[in-house]
């Protein structure tokens, strides 16, 4: 066999991959060549069948086959079956180390296939376990490999219990099957694989020479499973190697310098950012000090962490959680999430350090004019929700001036967690009664806090005709971005929105996905442009995908319309809380382990004593920013449904 011919091995890789169509030709040609009556005696070749089998079952064939020839076509499907079936019932103790080297010459390719047609064609069951494992391993096809074929796993379950016992490296796979996040490929352990089992493999995979820090990270940072050996212990000694070996990483690599920078300065405009990218990627923002300095009474602080610091858009939807939609394409393609990791991206980071820091500069700056941010917030609550709204009994109590920082981080989540209480019992009741408050004692679900507006938030369904509309204009994946280079977009939205583009401009594969937008009422072909049918609908479809919801009542009247008919097609539906699922999911991950186990805890750790001491008090100034960051925009979200809620009162 030349290296042409079994470089040009006909492999079906699925429906939907690009490459699928590089093998069509040859598929049909093999199909054409079947003889029932001789079929192929190779492995090899049988092998290769079996994937032609799949070509002809989709539909994949040459453009220029007529209607007998695709007749003819669909004939072959059963007949290839048959002989791939009668080759591989045919395997026993015997003849399977050669029918196994025999299918190795396909390369690691056909491992699956070999796998999957001796499991269902029962071989393992007719062939032992010291015959068939020796003669994989020979072959190349490796331990992942066989943790992905169902049916042997299960027939030499104790053999698979001891090769993953007798390597380290197989540790990986436990990890990837246990804790990992969007794995491809499916991964089945021995049912004699015990708690105990990946407790000692785990271990010594943490403590090996070969360990892989993003291995190592998802033991770290998984949530306490004992029924698969973790526990507290081994999630503190995966973390302490993880900093061995992150340090270890970056001994002899620098890397890029990124982060934030936050100043006052004397200039005209109340605020002004840039990006400085001649040493790394540097963020600086600017702010007026004459600004700062006429802007110090109570409402124009908390205004400033609005319209200064941008802690909201214009829907008042936090900008501080970390969306889906701000992960790059490379972030959302490599790396190692957990199952329960909080997925966090270059945007997020650069967010977070930004608004920390513009709250460190304000606390600091405030503290200059005599002004506590704590007294504040307390005015808020204390006065400013009984005067506007007659909203009574609320309270927040500020930290003692002399207090540590310690003891003013644990009071300030003692008291964030309090007003979140009285604000839930307020919009459940009406009123705040502060002696039925007393009583209760459960802690806060961010997520789930009450509001006090009916079907506050819009979020998309699942169905079909929503995720297709959302992808097509606003992924920077989809087929509609890119017609030339004239005539381009970020995403399908960008590209209508600032181009001429007619419906012919669109390449003949991208017509059927324009014609579907169409079809739907997003957008309108009059012959002379293709473009968004309104700006509500955009607006709306825009949030869904950024903000993963939208803010029914921060829409015009016809935005409101708009909302209401795509809730009867059910594309979207309503919901109420005082925050939308990403602002809950983000107080989460920063507080508590309800949802998260990536996250710091913060809440957890303070109230409950167990954070670590051992730097000094200097050291918790860092959470007490946080504490104060997370408490102002509570605060933010909390006014703003006061406010809806009294215009929709009065309408």
């Amino acid at each position: 066999m030349s290296d042409e011919d079994e470089f040009r091995r006909v492999r079906f890789f699925g429906p939907n991959d690009l490459a699928t169509g590089w093998f069509v030709q040859r598929a049909a040609d093999l199909a054409e060549q079947f003889a029932p009556e001789n079929p192929p005696t190779g492995a090899i070749d049988i092998l290769e069948l079996h994937n032609v089998q799949q070509y002809l079952e989709h539909g994949f064939l040459p453009v220029a086959y007529g209607e007998e020839q695709r007749a003819l076509m669909k004939t072959r499907i059963p007949q290839i079956r048959g002989a791939v079936a009668r080759f591989f019932s045919s395997v026993d103790d015997k003849n399977v180390a050669t029918v196994i080297k025999d299918a190795a010459e396909g390369g690691h390719d056909y491992h699956g296939d070999l796998l999957e047609l001796l499991g269902r064609n029962k071989a393992y069951e007719r062939c032992a376990a010291a015959t068939v494992l020796p003669a994989l391993s020979a072959a190349g096809v490796h331990l992942g490999d066989i943790l992905g074929c169902k049916k042997l796993v299960q027939a030499y379950d104790a053999e698979v219990r001891t090769e993953l016992l007798n390597s380290l490296r197989s540790a990986e796979h436990v990890i990837s099957k246990l804790l990992q996040d969007d794995v491809r490929d499916n991964i089945y352990l021995p049912r004699s694989f015990t708690p105990e089992d990946s407790r000692a493999l785990l271990e010594q995979y943490i403590d090996g020479e070969d360990a892989n820090l993003n291995y190592v990270g998802l033991i770290a940072s998984a949530k306490e499973t004992p029924a698969v050996g973790i526990d507290a212990r081994l999630k503190l000694r995966a973390k302490r190697r993880g900093e061995e070996l992150n340090v270890k990483l970056f001994k002899d690599n620098d890397g890029m310098r990124t982060g934030c920078e936050v100043s006052i300065a004397d200039q005209e405009e109340p605020a002004s950012a840039e990006l400085d990218k001649s040493d790394g990627l540097v963020c600086r923002y600017t702010y007026s000090r004459r600004w700062l300095e006429e802007t110090c009474d109570n409402p124009s602080i908390l205004n400033n962490f609005i319209h200064l610091f941008g802690f909201v858009d214009r829907n008042v939807l936090l900008a501080l959680p970390s969306y889906p939609a701000s992960l790059s394409t490379m972030e959302r393609s490599i790396g190692m999430p957990g199952r329960t990791d909080y997925k966090i991206g270059t945007v997020f980071r650069m967010t977070d350090a930004s608004s920390l820091l513009q709250t460190r500069m304000y606390h600091d700056f405030l503290k200059t004019k005599d002004v506590d941010l704590e007294r504040v917030i307390s005015w808020f609550f204390e006065e400013y929700l009984v005067d506007e709204f007659q909203a009574e009994n609320f309270s927040f109590t500020p930290s003692d001036a002399g207090a540590s920082h310690l003891q003013k981080v644990r009071h300030m989540f003692a008291e964030m967690e309090s007003v979140a209480s009285q604000f839930s019992l307020f919009a459940r009741d009406g009123e705040l009664d502060r002696e039925l408050l007393s009583m209760g004692s459960e802690q806060v679900r961010y997520r789930e806090m009450s509001s006090l507006l009916e079907g506050k938030y819009l979020y998309s369904t699942e169905t079909d005709e929503i995720t297709s509309i959302l992808n097509l204009l606003f992924s920077d994946q989809a087929s509609v971005n890119y017609i030339s280079e004239e005539l381009q977009g970020d995403n399908g939205a960008m590209l209508l929105l600032n181009n001429n583009v007619t419906y012919d401009d669109f390449h003949d594969f991208q017509k059927p996905a324009i014609d579907h937008l169409i079809k739907l009422g997003i957008v309108d072909n009059d012959g002379n442009r293709v473009q968004l049918v309104n700006v509500e609908q955009y607006l709306i479809l825009s949030d869904l995908f950024n903000t993963q919801c939208a803010n029914y009542f921060h829409l015009s009247d016809r935005g409101r319309a708009v909302a209401d008919a795509m809730v009867s097609r059910g594309w979207v539906e309503r919901r109420s809380s005082l925050l939308s699922e990403a602002e809950g999911e983000y107080f989460n991950y920063f507080l508590n382990a309800v949802y998260f186990s990536n996250g710091p805890e913060f809440r957890n750790k303070y109230l409950h004593g167990s954070q670590v001491n051992t730097k000094g008090d200097d050291a918790h100034f860092y959470t007490y920013i946080i504490a104060l960051r997370l408490t102002v925009a509570l605060v933010i979200k909390i006014n703003d449904e006061f406010c809806l809620a009294a215009a929709e009162k009065a309408t």
